[in-house]
């Protein structure tokens, strides 16, 4: 199951993940949100990960602890 996060918007947003190769070659994942469930990227939110929401626009983003 998704991790999912309703804003104080009250728009409710699933997190998913990607795998993406940066130019000097080093592999990192990358987390963004989407509006609907996306099986094949869904994801747990990390641990030592937190939600930070934007209080001007409710956009969601996600930020080590």
């Amino acid at each position: 199951m998704a991790y999912k996060h309703t804003n104080s918007k009250g728009v409710t947003y699933y997190l998913n993940s990607k795998e993406v190769t940066l130019r000097g070659g080093k592999q990192q994942t990358i987390y963004y949100f989407s509006k609907d469930e996306r099986p094949e990227t869904a994801t747990d939110l990390p641990g030592d990960m937190e939600v930070n929401e934007n209080p001007r626009n409710g956009f969601l983003t996600v930020k080590r602890k």
